[in-house]
């Protein structure tokens, strides 16, 4: 049987492939371009298809007096239905389902990408491997023909390009396209990070600002893990071998629980406070669950809805993680999920984005352990007064 592969979102679908055409063509997709200022890029096989109008949707919202939104919904909702249902904005359901739509392409890269030398080097010195590339591409093309989207920025890319869409009504996006590309040849988990700020601004804003944010996994199965500021909670979608997205789970809450995912371990010779910290976790015999990549290590806090993610700087062990691109998206999905997250002194989403490349360290996990957290390298919490906890005890 063959099913049809649509992009969907205020009132529309974006002409889909039958699952045998979709194949082809992610076969014989063109190649990549070094330039991806907006003027230069060129419709893809993906989203070069016109639109074709479909009625309303016939699902039912409902408000209440003071014109909040009640979302009702479910699992095993398709991606489709859960937006409908979850925000009464068209753009943001549109922007999200192209995402989606980008995300499922970028799952069959991933999984037959050649891996064997580097393609390029990108604004910041960092190494990118081809399939970066692709993924970078594909992206900013899904928010091109979103048509919601006014500008846009990668990590590889970082730099704003005008998107076409509106700023009143539209949205801006930052996005790392292939978070953890240096580990794709090992076959470990790797994935994709971005965040929606409404309007035209990606600087001069917070975490705090995002209307949603989202990651996708692309390991032994494909998820579209996403929050919307409209609705409680952060949600799993699992990609089914149709290419549907089904919704499969939420997290309303990140409990104790002994695990913990230390990055940047460099940093312990020259910070006695982080080292004081990942003594106290070997010592208090937490369970090690670490992969090199940001995406999964965070992801399983939000599955296993407990644990502990590090990432801390010192004097000879920098900052790397940027602020715009990784921390503040998956801070947004953490805190939506009953998490906390803090930079060691207050949560990510509170900190001002001054330039695209803000740097920062990061915590992300359950309160006491983020209360631990701060109060190991700061001897004080934001998030609790009194009496220390843990390494600080």
């Amino acid at each position: 049987m063959e099913t049809g592969i649509a992009c969907r979102a205020r009132g529309t679908f974006l002409a889909g492939f039958s699952s045998k055409q979709y194949s082809t063509a992610l076969v014989s997709s063109p190649s990549i371009s070094p330039s991806f200022s907006s003027k230069s890029r060129k419709s893809s096989w993906m989203f070069g298809e016109s639109l074709r109008i479909l009625p309303k949707s016939s699902v039912k919202v409902s408000k209440m007096k003071n014109s909040s939104f009640v979302a009702k919904c479910a699992l095993g909702d398709s991606l489709e239905e859960f937006l409908t249902k979850a925000t009464p904005d068209k753009g943001l359901i549109r922007l999200m389902t192209c995402m989606g739509e980008a995300l499922r392409t970028i799952a069959f890269k991933v999984r037959t990408a050649s891996c064997g030398g580097t393609a390029c080097v990108n604004s910041f010195g960092d190494e990118q491997l081809a399939v970066d590339m692709l993924a970078d591409k594909l992206l900013f093309e899904a928010l091109t023909y979103s048509h919601f989207c006014k500008y846009a920025c990668s990590e590889e890319v970082p730099e704003l390009q005008d998107m076409g869409g509106p700023v009143q009504g539209g949205f801006s996006v930052a996005f790392d396209p292939l978070d953890g590309s240096s580990i794709v040849d090992t076959n470990f988990t790797v994935g994709t990070i971005f965040g929606v700020w409404p309007g035209d601004k990606l600087t001069g804003v917070t975490g705090r600002d995002q209307v949603a944010a989202a990651m996708g996994i692309y390991g032994p199965r494909t998820t579209y893990v996403l929050a919307l500021k409209d609705i409680p909670g952060t949600h799993e979608f699992l990609l089914l071998d149709e290419g549907k997205w089904l919704h499969v789970k939420d997290t309303t809450e990140i409990g104790e629980g002994k695990m913990f995912s230390p990055g940047n371990l460099r940093a312990t010779f020259d910070n006695p406070d982080y080292d004081k910290l990942i003594n106290y976790y070997v010592r208090e015999k937490y369970t090690l669950r670490y992969t090199g990549g940001m995406v999964p290590d965070v992801n399983q806090i939000i599955v296993k809805e407990k644990g502990i993610f590090t990432n801390v700087t010192s004097p000879t062990a920098k900052a790397k993680l940027r602020l715009l691109f990784e921390v503040a998206p998956l801070g947004f999905l953490i805190e939506k999920a009953g998490g906390f997250s803090s930079d060691g002194k207050q949560s990510v989403l509170d900190k001002v984005i001054v330039n695209l490349d803000d740097r920062t360290q990061v915590a992300y996990g359950s309160k006491n352990e983020i209360i631990r957290f701060e109060e190991t390298l700061y001897g004080s919490s934001s998030l609790k007064g009194g009496v220390p906890v843990g390494a600080t005890a």
